[in-house]
């Protein structure tokens, strides 16, 4: 008998992409910080947030859902 596929638990998914994101903006943060630390705020979220969107988009959600997936 097979048993219905369950819904992936939503604060669960949350947890991990925290998990891949909080060392990411980190990161940026060390390697990004004295280069653009004379721009204005909204200037360094236009630099920092679409190197997060597209690590986040191609490289830690894929993961999450590729190794993570017995855990959601």
């Amino acid at each position: 008998m097979s048993h219905p596929a369950r819904k992936p638990s939503r604060v669960r998914f949350a947890i991990f992409v925290f998990l891949g994101v909080y060392p990411l903006v980190t990161l940026l943060s060390y390697v990004l910080g004295p280069l653009v630390l004379h721009l204005p705020v909204w200037e360094r979220n236009l630099i920092t947030v679409p190197i997060i969107v597209v690590c986040m988009v191609w490289f830690i959600i894929p993961q999450i859902q590729m190794r993570c997936a017995r855990w959601l």
